[in-house]
Order: structure tokens, then sequence, then C-alpha cells
């Protein structure tokens, strides 16, 4: 900081010092005339013998809650010094400030939101331009436009700029990944859906579009094959079933940062639903047997499962593990199909993502939680039906999936470093925070290598760019916040770069990397190479 500008501070602080304390002086010989006073009396009594005996009482009674009035009052300006003076001085707010935006908000949808908000010491912001963290149920980009723009390093924002990539129904239905179900997006698919259909008579289709509304099984005749900005889908059929109901899993899924990704679940729990009907004797009439509507059936109403989930107090989690074990499933298998899933869809639309964020100053200001949605067949093959952007989290229909939300919402806060506690001052450097949280000692692996010779001399290889000598700012500051998350994720785990076992990551051979491996960008490959170094240190880092 400039010496000048210091000085400046330091006296302008130095006079709002004595300004505070004259004006505590003043008051405090305002408030002290009382015990003058009553000395003066006391005196004149004295004087006149023991027939002012009660008086004498009396106003030595005054001249005691004189003294004590003052010494109340000296305790409150003192008080007040304390509390204003330093908050004047720093520039520091007393609480952070969300600001919560959304529509129809009277229905009490975001109640759960606002709720963790509070708890974690936030105060709820009513100016639209004054806030800390911007959390947004409709996407925010243009209702924020200029805030979004022009915001301040310690501020969060829960979408990202471009997530519509994945979030899209008819962008990620078409996007030809194996865990995917086959689609045709309308018009322009229309001849290979036909082709297609052609070829598998037997296969059961389904019309979508954005807003998923009126899904239902139709043969492909019976479709309009001509309406825009829709698409057919092939029906996943012969679902694995619970007590004769279809279900799906939602994972809560956490982009933290992009070039390069990071990408975290809620592991501890999933959202589980079950269909409102038994799914046999099918009736392609009856959605109720085959679609996950908002009338779903929950956990606790299954009769194979409300043990477990009620009686026990298992998670949702653990409960369809549990039944799966009990029923000969691999669960494990399960779970990390899943995993692998979600990794490939954020690593396919990456470059869709780098590109929507090119226009902002940083993306280190946005996170954003989404929930896939899958559903399995009888042979526990995934399949991912679709990403919700802002998923739901009002238990007003199930209230006992308060807890479930809340425990997400703290989740997420607490991994993206919003429910962290640090306050932020206006005249402190965000980077200051940081390195008093981890410093750059924290973020050094592989130290054998970096005191190599090759190493020592240039930082050309690859090798050697997470060395402390070749680490750029923006290097040291993407590995910093990668640490804080990891400190802070609580019951999150990362999807990517990938876990991995400690063993794993010690015989790892750069040379025999897999085909996705080589195909990702340098950054995302020194992030890799990074969590595989702190995993070598420390095995709680290996997932």
């Amino acid at each position: 900081m400039d010496v000048n500008v210091y000085s400046r501070r330091k006296d302008r602080d130095s006079e709002e010092e004595d300004d505070l304390d004259t004006r505590t002086s003043e008051r405090m010989k305002s408030r002290s005339f009382l015990p003058r006073y009553s000395a003066d009396v006391l005196h004149r009594l004295q004087s006149k013998g023991k027939g002012g005996n009660t008086m004498l009482y009396m106003v030595a009674g005054i001249f005691a809650f004189g003294i004590f009035l003052t010494v109340v009052n000296i305790y409150e300006l003192r008080k007040v010094q304390v509390d204003s003076g330093p908050e004047e001085k720093s520039g520091r707010r007393k609480q952070h400030v969300v600001c919560v935006w959304g529509k129809n908000q009277k229905t009490g949808y975001l109640k759960h939101v606002y709720n963790v908000f509070e708890r974690i010491g936030y105060s709820i912001g009513t100016d639209r331009n004054v806030w800390d963290v911007l959390w947004s149920h409709d996407y925010p980009f243009k209702e924020f436009e200029s805030q979004i723009r022009n915001l301040q390093p310690h501020q969060k924002v829960n979408h990202f700029p471009g997530t519509g990539y994945i979030t899209n129904k008819v962008n990620l239905a078409t996007s030809d990944i194996w865990f995917i179900p086959k689609a045709f997006k309308m018009p322009q698919d229309k001849p290979l859906l036909l082709k297609y259909s052609g070829e598998h008579p037997q296969k059961m289709w389904v019309q979508k579009s954005n807003n998923h509304r009126g899904i239902k099984i139709k043969k492909i005749s019976d479709l309009d094959l001509s309406s825009g900005g829709t698409f057919v889908q092939e029906f996943v059929d012969k679902p694995f079933l619970i007590d004769r109901r279809k279900f799906d899993i939602g994972i809560y899924t956490t982009l933290t940062s992009i070039d390069p990704l990071r990408v975290y679940i809620l592991d501890s729990e999933v959202l589980i639903r079950f269909c409102p009907q038994d799914y046999y004797p099918f009736d392609p009439e009856n959605v109720d047997k085959y679609v996950v509507g908002d009338d779903y059936t929950p956990t606790w109403q299954m009769p194979s499962l409300k043990n477990i989930y009620e009686q026990n107090a298992h998670t949702h989690k653990e409960t369809i593990s549990t039944y799966l074990r009990q029923h000969g499933r691999n669960d494990t298998k399960l779970w990390d199909d899943i995993r692998q899933a979600i990794m490939e869809v954020y690593l396919s639309k990456e470059p869709n993502l780098i590109g929507a964020a090119k226009s902002y100053k940083s993306t280190r200001n946005f996170f954003e939680m989404v929930r896939f949605d899958f559903v399995v067949d009888e042979d526990l093959h995934i399949y991912l039906m679709e990403v919700n952007m802002s998923p739901n989290l009002s238990s007003g229909h199930f209230s006992q999936n308060k807890l479930l939300y809340e425990q997400v919402v703290f989740n997420l806060l607490s991994l993206v470093g919003v429910a962290r506690g640090v306050t932020n001052s206006i005249y402190q450097s965000y980077t200051d925070e940081i390195n008093m949280q981890v410093s750059s000692k924290d973020v050094q692996v592989f130290t054998e290598t970096c005191l190599s010779p090759k190493c020592q001399r240039s930082c050309e290889d690859m090798e050697c760019q997470l060395c402390e000598k070749c680490l750029t700012f923006d290097m040291r500051l993407t590995l910093q916040l990668a640490y804080m998350e990891h400190v802070d994720r609580r019951n999150c785990r990362r999807v990517f770069p990938p876990p991995m076992t400690q063993t794993e990551a010690k015989s790892w051979q750069e040379s025999k990397d897999t085909l996705y491996m080589k195909s990702l960008n340098t950054k995302n490959k020194l992030m890799h190479r990074w969590f595989r170094g702190k995993c070598i240190m420390d095995p709680s880092w290996c997932q």
C-alpha cells in the first residue's frame, strides 16, 4: 500500500477516534452533574447538625445512584467505541449478506435456503447491488447482468455461465453419450429417427420438451415429428423394481471450477423417488406406472425400505444400497457408474462452458449445484434422464425431506467456501485472506521431482509446472482454492479429477496414461496430477 495513502488513512482513523472521545467526554460531563450537586448539598446539610440526618441519608442515596449512572454511562460509551470504532476503521460489515432471488417466494419454496444462510451467520439483503452471495433460483445472467460483470473477488453467484449445455434437456439428450437413452431432435433428425425405429421395431418412444411435461409412450406414427424444440427419446423398459415400483435416483452435483474442471457430488445422500403405481401389468396409457412426477411415492412408504430408512435411521442412499446387497446386487458398481457418467458429462460439455464464460472477468466467482436424475434397468445399467438446474429444495410436499434439503444446501455452501466464516474487509486483499487459510507451502507436491536438475533448470516439462519456481500466480491461486474445497467439503466427494487409491497414485506412470487422460487439456492434466501428488502424501486426499 502507498505510504501516503496509509498515512492519510491513519490520520483519518485518529481524527475519528478523537472525535468519538470528545463526544464521550461531553456526554459524561452532562451526565455527571448529579454527583457534584449532591456533594454540595451534603456539605450544607452537615453544617445544620442532627436535624438534617434524614435529609443526609436521602442525599447520600442520590449521590450513590449518581455514581452508578456514571459508571454505566462510561461502560456503554466504551462499548460503543469498541463495537463501532474498529468497524469504521476496517470497513467490515458485521455480517455477510446474501441476496436470494426467485419468483413467487411467498410460497416458501426457498425457505430451507434462507434457513441455512441465517444459521451460518448471513443477513438477508434487500439491495440487489449489495451482497456477498447471490442465490438465484432462475438463471441470473440477464436479470443481474451489470452486477455480475463487475463482481468483486469475494462475491459468489450460484450459477455458471453456459450450464444450459448440461441442464437443457434437448442439448443433453442428443449428446450421444453411452448412458443417455438414444434421442433425436425434431424436426431435423426425423429421417434418422424413422430409419432407426424401422431397424428396431420393438423399441418404445417418448416425446419430450424442456418443460418435461406431458411425457407419454407413443407409437412412432402418433408422435409429432414436426414439433420444433422437442426430441424423441427411446423409452427404458425392463426397469429395476423395488416392491414392483419403478424409481429414479437424484444425485446432487456441484461444479466449482472450469479450466481446470472440478466437480463434486454429495456422497452421503441421494433423492429416491418411486412411481405412484406398480409397473406391472404395464399400461402405456397410465403414466403413473412409469413416470416419476411431483406426486411420487417416497422411500418411507415403500414396504421393503421403511424399516431400513425409518426404524434404523439410515439415509436414502444407504437404504437403497442395503436393499441391493440383500438381493445379491453390486451397489458399489452402481455408484461408481453414476460417478463416471457425471464426470463424462462435464468433460464433454466443458469446452462449451469455457466459451460461455469468456466474456466474464473471472469464473472463480461462480459455482452451481444441479441434480442428475438416473433410472436403472433390471441389470442395474444406469441411464441419465435429465439434469435439473435449481433442483427442488422445498419440503412443502413432503415435510420429511426438510433434513435432506438443508443438508444439501449446507454441504454445498461449505464446499464453495460460503460457510467458511472468514470475514472479508474492503482494506484486506482477497489474496491475504486465502494465504491465511492455505499458503504456497500447503500446495507443494512431488518434492523429489521439483528438486531434480531437470526442474531446477527449466519449467518446460509438465512434470515441473507444479513446482514452486514454475507456478504462475493464476495456477497457484487455483491450487489454493482446490485445497480449501477439499478441506471444507464435508460430505461432498470429488468426481473430477477422479478419485484414486494411494497405491494407484504411487504406481501411476505418465507414459501409460489412458486415452481419456491424454484427451484432457493442459490445466485439467495439471489439476489431476496435483491431486495425485496430494494423494501420495496423504491418503485423505485420494477420494
